[in-house]
């Protein structure tokens, strides 16, 4: 236990033990549960009180699998108990403004921006609620994959961008007794006033936890090609790009960027 967690807080200690969660018992998460972990999404921090995303719960088991085919082949997620995808939502206040006789302008990055924020924030109300109930949790950055068949899947309109998806489901025992990674030292993380770059020492300071037996460069070399230089890491930045096209940015050919 983490000397943070010792007497303190429950809220605390339960966003110190949270932890991903990929493989659940098959049994079913009762309404009243997804009444109150959708509940937390509500109250969570929001811009201006506008609530700038929108919630898919996804019911449809055909969906689930759709979805777990076009999030990088991952099956668990189409056997989740429950499946919610966070939209950044720049098109419903549009609405309320044309309701109003206001001819708005459309939403640009900075609107998307903090739809995001707003989602994000919804997202993590809702896995710190669900893991209180005794609900797992995992998130899936891929749904910004696959940007055409996303948006066919989801009926998405231009300024309507999937930015995080959840699915849940009660942990398995192998799943409560798996070790949670070890974060961060804190002072690689934390800057005092100003942006400090990261120099080559604490980089290393920075990942010491993680490396096990191999040497810094062997391990980051294969995390390197795992996770940046991967397949799914260039189809989430095309289809990133394309998103981004509803908000009036357009991916720059090479000749453009020099």
């Amino acid at each position: 236990m983490s000397e943070f967690t010792q007497g303190g807080h429950r809220v605390f200690e339960e966003l110190v033990a949270r932890k991903s969660v990929r493989a659940f018992e098959d049994r079913e998460i009762p309404e009243d549960v997804r009444a109150r972990i959708l509940e937390a999404a509500f109250q969570a921090p929001t811009a201006g009180n506008q609530q700038l995303y929108s919630i898919i719960d996804v019911r449809d088991q055909r969906e689930r699998e759709a979805l777990a085919e076009l999030c990088d082949h991952q099956p668990f997620i189409a056997k989740a108990k429950m499946v919610l995808v966070f939209l950044a939502d720049c098109e419903k206040w549009r609405a309320v403004y044309e309701e109003a006789g206001i001819d708005s302008r459309p939403a640009g990055p900075g609107d998307l921006l903090l739809a995001f924020a707003d989602a994000a924030i919804a997202a993590q109300n809702a896995v710190v609620a669900a893991w209180a109930e005794g609900v797992g949790s995992c998130y899936i950055g891929d749904v910004l994959e696959q940007h055409e068949a996303m948006c066919e899947l989801l009926r998405l309109p231009a300024q309507v961008v999937p930015a995080v998806m959840l699915v849940f489901g009660y942990p398995t025992e192998q799943q409560l007794r798996r070790p949670k990674p070890l974060r961060e030292p804190a002072d690689c993380v934390v800057m005092e006033d100003a942006y400090e770059p990261l120099s080559g020492a604490r980089a290393r300071e920075m990942l010491s936890s993680r490396l096990g037996a191999k040497r810094f460069e062997e391990w980051v070399r294969a995390f390197h090609d795992r996770k940046y230089a991967s397949g799914f890491a260039a189809e989430m930045n095309r289809s990133a790009a394309r998103y981004l096209e509803g908000f009036g940015l357009q991916e720059k050919t090479p000749r453009e960027r020099g």
